[in-house]
């Protein structure tokens, strides 16, 4: 990727930290006329409304202002601040706040673009299931408390029940119905996450032992564990929407493409997306959702705070707000985003935990048993060369 050259370029250095994130009341106070420039991905409307409320909230309660400075991938964000640190701008940065994972976070932790520990210091982090989530590492990148966690993402595959009989239970399944059914499915486009996690979602599934992409990846053995990857996609790219000659460039464009009867079966990476989108008039209700039967890939989004940050106290009270139950219990909404909560609702308040409680997971929406237990993510140096190779064998000029 294009960030990780300039990384190899840094000497790592110690993060600067101001306000001591376990001073609450400190950050508080310091917070206050700050504004925070959240990067965060900017490709689906209720993700954009979802943070626009949070804007609203953060304002109103702590005189903070919150921008939305939407990203179509997450490493131009990471490169801002790696051409600003090359620049020797080491304080007020453009970036305060990035919404961050994967070989994202690991580049930038390992450079030490990062400001904290923090997230363990938050006061909501009483309340986030340490236990029963993947809320202390990211891709197998332990965390450290320097990035914290605000929502819950597994894969599903989301079908037309009109025109697909029944859920398919493995990507090889799903090469077979694809071909059955030329031109009447598609994924995004590479380097978009949604693109790159379908990549991943096939590898994961066709191998017989994917636990070696839990371990970074080796030269010696790169070329032969993703061999099955190539001839999957050898085989699945010329039976794909325009013959593979064209992507959708987000999730939220497939479902377009689903509500225009163009294609009939979609990968999304969250299990209430349907339902929000049947909700929204953006997709028929004849829709639902499915995972494979050995589990499909599941991880927790994260927020990070750059080293130079010129509002860090304001962005750890916007990273300390959406872990708030209000927040969580909105995220969760499908008729508003659909997302799964990291929070652990036993250890809410009887008020709080009500807020889930009351929720409609809408007609799309698999329960937690349905969901089952989510596959772990590949190590992140597997997906950047993977995503690479992807571009140079089957990428095109949109």
């Amino acid at each position: 990727m294009k960030h990780l050259a300039l990384i190899a370029a840094l000497t790592p250095f110690a993060a600067w930290a101001d306000t001591d994130p376990a001073d609450w009341d400190s950050v508080i106070a310091g917070a206050a006329g700050q504004t925070v420039y959240w990067n965060a991905w900017g490709g689906s409307t209720n993700t954009n409304d979802f943070i626009a409320w949070v804007g609203e909230q953060v304002k109103a309660e702590y005189d903070v202002t919150l921008e939305h400075v939407k990203l179509t991938d997450t490493a131009d964000a990471v490169t801002r601040v790696l051409t600003e640190k090359q620049a020797g701008q080491d304080q007020n940065g453009a970036v305060d706040m990035i919404w961050i994972n994967g070989a994202n976070f690991a580049a930038m932790k390992e450079a030490d673009l990062l400001f904290g520990p923090f997230a363990e210091a938050l006061p909501n982090w009483d309340i986030v299931d340490v236990d029963g989530k993947t809320v202390q590492t990211d891709f197998t990148v332990p965390t450290e408390g320097y990035e914290s966690p605000w929502a819950m993402a597994q894969v599903v595959f989301i079908y037309d029940t009109a025109d697909v009989a029944e859920p398919l239970g493995s990507m090889q399944e799903i090469l077979e119905w694809a071909k059955a059914n030329p031109g009447r499915f598609t994924y995004p486009q590479p380097p978009d996450f949604l693109g790159t996690t379908f990549l991943k979602q096939v590898l994961v599934d066709i191998l017989p032992d994917p636990s070696v992409l839990q371990e970074p990846v080796s030269d010696e053995t790169y070329a032969e564990v993703v061999a099955p990857l190539w001839a999957y996609l050898d085989d699945l790219t010329p039976v794909m929407w325009r013959e593979g000659r064209a992507y959708p460039v987000t999730g939220d464009a497939t479902y377009q493409l689903i509500n225009d009867g163009e294609v009939d079966l979609a990968i999304s990476f969250s299990p209430g997306a349907a339902s929000a989108a049947i909700a929204n008039f953006e997709l028929p209700d004849t829709v639902r959702t499915f995972v494979l039967d050995k589990g499909t890939i599941g991880n927790a989004s994260f927020v990070a705070i750059p080293y130079n940050s010129g509002s860090k106290e304001a962005a750890m009270v916007v990273a300390n707000f959406i872990l708030s139950p209000e927040a969580q219990a909105r995220a969760q909404d499908p008729e508003l985003l659909g997302y799964g909560t990291v929070l652990n609702l036993e250890a809410l308040a009887a008020d709080d935990k009500a807020l889930f409680d009351a929720l409609d997971l809408g007609i799309a929406t698999l329960t937690p048993e349905e969901l089952g237990t989510a596959v772990a993510e590949p190590h992140p140096s597997w997906m950047t060369r993977i995503a690479e190779d992807w571009i140079t064998r089957y990428g095109v000029t949109q």
